[in-house]
């Protein structure tokens, strides 16, 4: 009887331990979730923020964006993709620069804010190299950036969960395709491509560091109640070699003759 109360105790430990690993999952995806949201949002008020100043101020800011080939046109690198022209150019990015970059944080959470990084800056620096003598301003090229990488990325790691995630920002933003080509004078059509650019070279960069799809905590076999430790376990067996040739067969399933909640069947014993 003491061997099993002991043998009770350690299962019924170890399952509260698997309850605070499960709880330790539940609380990491939620702070991977929150922090993607946090800094998704945060850039597309920063570019709302932009916006509200100029019309305040009754300014415009377009003197801020890439002027190719000029030393004072670099500066537009850094400042360009925080101008928009009107608000229809910002609602534009703004929708799918949430998605996406959501998206980005939470799928490639560790690598994240250094792809978001390279997208900025190697798409404005291409665009200053080889764009029209026109400011150039707007996100779109980062939008475009982060739709080729998380499509490509999936592509590349070709697992059905990372394809799945390709097919559905083909699915949203398939359409963009038409932006990487010259049309309408106004669009700066050379960021689209750039920024595309930059993000299936970054997707083939870091095609080797895992996506992330959630981290499902093991199933558990057991069901916590306050007067038993086991509810239903189907033949849950483990077996333990001792010397002497004798081995011990432990079988979990509850039984329904026992008086005692803690108790969890007979061992049986075989030599």
């Amino acid at each position: 009887m003491d061997f099993r109360r002991r043998f009770d105790y350690i299962y019924r430990t170890a399952y509260r331990l698997q309850n605070l690993k499960n709880h330790m999952f539940q609380v990491r995806e939620l702070v991977i979730f929150k922090r993607g949201i946090y800094l998704t949002l945060s850039f597309v008020l920063l570019l709302w923020g932009i916006k509200s100043i100029e019309w305040a101020k009754d300014i415009d800011l377009g003197y801020f964006g890439i002027l190719p080939r000029t030393l004072k046109g670099s500066i537009g690198i850094i400042t360009g993709p925080l101008i928009h022209g009107d608000l229809l150019h910002l609602m534009s990015n703004s929708f799918p620069l949430l998605i996406l970059g959501l998206g980005l944080f939470y799928f490639y959470h560790k690598i994240a804010l250094e792809v978001f990084a390279w997208i900025y800056l190697a798409t404005g620096f291409w665009v200053w190299v080889i764009g029209r003598e026109a400011y150039h301003i707007g996100a779109s090229g980062i939008v475009y950036g982060l739709m080729m990488f998380i499509f490509w990325g999936g592509v590349f790691r070709k697992n059905p969960r990372s394809l799945a995630i390709s097919m559905i920002i083909f699915f949203l933003y398939g359409y963009m395709i038409y932006g990487l080509f010259p049309g309408d004078e106004n669009v700066s059509w050379e960021s689209h491509l750039m920024g595309s650019v930059a993000g299936i070279f970054l997707a083939i960069y870091f095609k080797k560091v895992p996506i992330y799809i959630g981290e499902s905590p093991p199933a558990s076999h057991y069901h916590d109640q306050e007067d038993q430790v086991f509810h239903t376990v189907n033949k849950v067996k483990w077996d333990h070699t001792y010397p002497g040739n004798i081995h011990l067969h432990y079988d979990f399933k509850k039984n329904e003759n026992e008086q005692e909640p803690g108790e969890t069947g007979k061992p049986d014993l075989s030599n």
